[in-house]
């Protein structure tokens, strides 16, 4: 419950911060627009808006993301830490073939010659 709380505010913060920089490329667009002598120029700021805009939507988006996986972060079992997993790194995905780990990377660590009898 508290992580979700935690999830929706840092949601609203990014929201009032997408809201923010749209404000901010609509005026600069008004104010390029003004100083403008060719309609080239006009386009021009209209393009320049239009990609502070969507990079606003994409940073907002994005935010969402880290605020999700915080959350489940936050409710992941600890004691899986330290044990071989890393839960935070997916390793096939940038895998250097040329060294490979002595174990499976969701598997134990190997015992090290310490047997349980």
């Amino acid at each position: 419950m508290m992580h979700t709380m935690k999830e929706k505010i840092s949601n609203m913060a990014s929201s009032a911060k997408e809201h923010v920089n749209i404000g901010k490329a609509q005026l600069e667009e008004k104010l390029e627009k003004a100083s403008a002598s060719t309609e080239e120029e006009k386009e021009l700021a209209r393009e320049r808006k239009k990609a502070k805009e969507a990079r606003a939507k994409m940073e907002l988006h994005q935010d969402k993301v880290k605020h999700i996986q915080e959350k489940m972060r936050a409710k992941q079992p600890q004691y899986l830490h330290g044990y071989g997993y890393d839960l935070d790194h997916d390793p096939t995905l940038e895998r250097d073939e040329t060294t490979a780990p002595p174990y499976h990377h969701t598997a134990h660590p190997p015992t090290h010659g310490h047997h349980k009898y």
